[in-house]
C-alpha cells in the first residue's frame, strides 16, 4: 500500500507539473513541446499512452541515429536541465551498447558542443541533471540517440526539465526529488515524507516549503537501527560546473545527542571532505544551516546521518538552496589556475627562482632535425636548466609556482626534455613547500626518459594548507650533467584522470584514441595514418608525439622521402594569432643571449 501511494503521488504530482512547463521542458504526455526529430534521421516515437518517447532496433539498425531538437532557448539567469531516461541493452550484455549525447548548439556557432553522455543499460530510469550558466546568447538542446548492438537495443526519454535553479537546490516537491538519491543500507535510508506518507513509527513534522501535511520533505528513522553508528546518506547530484557561495539547508532532529548529523563534499575521484556538522540539538521547530560550499570542479554534496541506536529519533531535511552570495557577507577572492600556469613565451609569469645558483635559463633555439623547439609552438622560448652560460662543475635550480589555495585538488601538467645526463636521479624533479619554503613532500620525478623528446608529465594533488609548486633540478658531478628543459606547465582544478571529462570539443583531436570527427576520403599508401613513436622513414618526421612524447599517437602522411606528421589539432573562435616567420631567425647567435641555437 505504501508503494502504491508513492506511485499515486508521483503521478499526481508529473500531471500538475506537465499543465506549465517552463521553456525546453517536456513530459511527453500528448505531444513533444516544441522538440522536433530531425528528418535526416529517425524519427523519436511518442507511446501511445503518452509518458515517454523512444526510439529502438525494432524498426531501426545498429549505429542508426535519433535526433530531437528543441526550440530557440535562452538561459539569462543559472538554469539546471534534468533529464529522465532509460537506455536498455538485448540479452547477452553486448560491448555495443546504445548511447544518449546531448548537445547545445549556440546561435553564433556551426557546430555542436556535447554537454553530456550516456551508454550504461539500465532496468529503470535514471535522471541526469546538469548546470547550464547564464549567458544573454540564444540556443537549441540536441539530443541524439544512437543504437547500439541487439534486437531488443532502445533509448527512451521521460522527462526534459529546465529550471531557474541550482541542480544542488531542492524542495523534495518532485517526483524525481531533484536527482538527490539514497545509498541503500540494509536498516536506516533516507525516505520521503510529508503528503500522504505517514507510516513512520516517529511523530514526523510538517514540511518547511508549505508548512503543512501536504508538502514534502526527506527523513531517516533510526527504528530499524540494528548495529552502533548505523549511517544514512542522502546524495545530490555531481555539480556540472564551477560554483562557489552560500549553501542553506533546512533541517529538524529529535534526541539529537543520539545522531550525528553531518555535511560533506565528495568529488569524482571519490575523496571526501566534511564541510558541516551539527555542534548543538536545536529546536524542536525546522533549524536554519548556512555552509560556505566550494564546487571548483565536480563534486556532490552529501547529507549524512548516524544513530548510535533504535532510541536516535529521526533527521528530517527540506528546502536545499545555494546563493552565489557568500554566507555572513564573507569575502572570497576566487582563485584562478591561470595564476599558476606558463609557457613562458612571455617571461616567467608567476614563477621564480633562487637568487643564488645558475638555475634556470629561459631560452630560444632554433629547431633542427637534432633538436626540437619549444613545445608550444616549436618557435617560441622555454627554461632550460644547465645552460652553456651557467654549466658548473654540479648545480641545483629551484623553479617555484605561485601560492595554491588548500583543500583543493590540482592537476599540474608540464613538458620535459633531457639532453645528455649518465644518471636520472634528480635530473628533473617536483616537489610541494609550504609557504615558508619549508620541503613537506616529493611528488614526482624522472625515473627513464627518452632523451631530446618533449615528454609529458601529469599528477594530481590536493594538500589541507597552501602550497607552492616547485621544480627542481640536481647535478651533483660533471661528468653526470646534461641539459633539462622545461614548458607549458598548467595548473587545472580537479583530477588529471576524471572520469567526468567529454569528448574534446570539435575540431579539437590529439588522436590519442581514435581520429575523433576526423575523416578522409579514401585510404591508400598517400593515405594519414594514426602511428606511436618515430616515423619509419629515417632522419624525417618527429621523434615522438606532441601530446605526451613518444609513446602515443599521432597522425602521419606518407610519401616516398619523406613524412608529414600532424598532431593536437585545436579549434577556437576568432582570430588565430600572428605566428613568427621562422625565415627571419638569425643563424648563430642572437643579440639575446637567452636565444641560443645549439
Amino acid at each position: 500500500m505504501l508503494l502504491r501511494g508513492v506511485l499515486l503521488a508521483m503521478q499526481a504530482l508529473q500531471l500538475a507539473g506537465a499543465l506549465d512547463l517552463p521553456a525546453g521542458s517536456c513530459a511527453f504526455e500528448e505531444n513533444t513541446c516544441g522538440f522536433d526529430s530531425v528528418l535526416a534521421f529517425l524519427p523519436w516515437i511518442l507511446n501511445e499512452e503518452g509518458h515517454y518517447i523512444y526510439v529502438d532496433t525494432s524498426f531501426a539498425k545498429q549505429g542508426e541515429k535519433a535526433v530531437l531538437l528543441s526550440s530557440d532557448l535562452q538561459a539569462e539567469e543559472w538554469s539546471c536541465l534534468r533529464l529522465v531516461y532509460q537506455i536498455t541493452a538485448s540479452s547477452g550484455s553486448p560491448s555495443d551498447t546504445s548511447q544518449l549525447n546531448l548537445y547545445v548548439r549556440f546561435e553564433d556557432e556551426s557546430f555542436d558542443r556535447l554537454l553530456w553522455s550516456a551508454k550504461e543499460p539500465s532496468d529503470s530510469w535514471l535522471i541526469a541533471s546538469l548546470d547550464l550558466q547564464n549567458s544573454s546568447k540564444k540556443f537549441k538542446l540536441l539530443v541524439e540517440g544512437v543504437l547500439g548492438q541487439g534486437s531488443t537495443a532502445s533509448i527512451a526519454l521521460f522527462e526534459i526539465k529546465m529550471t531557474t535553479s541550482y541542480c544542488i537546490e531542492c524542495d523534495f516537491e518532485e517526483n524525481h526529488l531533484c536527482g538527490f538519491v539514497n545509498r541503500w543500507n540494509p536498516n536506516v535510508n533516507w525516505f520521503v515524507g510529508g503528503g500522504n506518507i505517514r507510516k513512520s513509527p516517529s511523530l514526523l513534522p510538517q514540511d518547511h516549503t508549505f508548512k503543512s501535511e501536504l508538502g514534502h520533505y526527506m527523513y531517516v528513522d533510526s527504528v530499524y537501527v540494528k548495529h552502533f553508528q548505523e549511517v544514512a546518506q542522502l546524495i545530490s547530484p555531481m555539480t556540472t560546473a564551477p560554483m562557489s557561495g552560500c549553501l542553506s539547508f533546512y533541517y529538524q532532529l529529535q534526541q539529537g545527542n543520539d545522531n550525528s548529523f553531518s555535511l560533506y563534499t565528495r568529488d569524482a575521484a571519490g575523496l571526501y571532505e566534511e564541510i558541516w556538522k551539527m555542534d548543538q540539538p536545536g529546536n524542536a521547530a525546522w533549524n536554519l544551516a548556512e555552509v560556505e560550499f566550494s564546487a571548483p570542479y565536480p563534486m556532490e554534496v552529501i547529507f549524512e546521518v548516524a544513530f548510535n541506536g533504535p532510541k536516535g529519533g529521526y533527521v528530517a531535511l527540506d528546502d536545499i538552496s545555494f546563493s552565489p552570495v557568500h554566507c555572513q557577507n564573507q569575502t572570497e577572492l576566487p582563485f584562478s589556475a591561470m595564476e599558476a600556469s606558463c609557457n613562458f613565451e612571455e617571461d616567467l609569469c608567476n614563477f621564480y627562482q633562487d637568487k643564488e645558483g645558475p638555475g634556470w635559463t629561459r631560452v630560444k633555439v632554433k629547431p633542427n632535425m637534432y633538436r626540437a623547439g619549444d613545445h608550444t609552438s616549436g618557435i617560441g622560448y622555454y627554461l632550460l636548466a644547465n645552460t652553456k652560460f651557467t654549466s658548473q662543475p654540479g648545480y641545483i635550480g629551484r623553479l617555484y609556482g605561485p601560492s595554491l589555495p588548500g583543500n583543493l585538488q590540482y592537476c599540474l601538467r608540464f613538458y620535459y626534455a633531457i639532453y645528455g645526463f649518465l644518471k636520472m636521479s634528480d635530473t628533473l624533479a617536483v616537489y610541494i613547500f609550504e609557504e615558508n619554503h619549508v620541503v613537506q613532500e616529493k611528488i614526482w620525478s624522472v625515473l627513464e626518459s627518452p632523451r631530446g623528446v618533449w615528454m609529458q608529465a601529469e599528477i594530481t594533488f590536493k594538500k589541507p594548507m597552501p602550497t607552492k609548486v616547485v621544480f627542481m633540478s640536481l647535478c651533483k658531478s660533471f661528468w653526470d650533467c646534461g641539459l633539462v628543459a622545461l614548458d607549458d606547465i598548467t595548473i587545472e582544478l580537479g583530477s588529471c584522470s576524471s572520469p567526468e571529462r567529454l569528448p574534446p570539443a570539435p575540431g579539437e583531436c590529439t588522436f590519442e584514441q581514435d581520429e575523433c570527427a576526423f575523416t578522409q576520403e579514401r585510404r591508400n599508401r598517400s593515405s594519414w595514418h594514426r602511428r606511436r613513436g618515430e616515423t619509419p622513414t629515417s632522419y624525417t618526421g618527429p621523434k615522438g608525439d606532441h601530446t605526451t612524447g613518444v609513446i602515443f599517437e599521432a597522425i602521419r602522411g606518407l610519401s616516398i622521402r619523406s613524412d608529414i606528421a600532424i598532431d593536437d589539432v585545436k579549434f577556437q573562435a576568432g582570430p588565430c594569432a600572428e605566428m613568427e616567420d621562422l625565415t627571419q631567425q638569425s643563424s648563430g647567435y642572437s643579440e639575446d643571449l637567452n636565444e641560443i641555437e645549439f
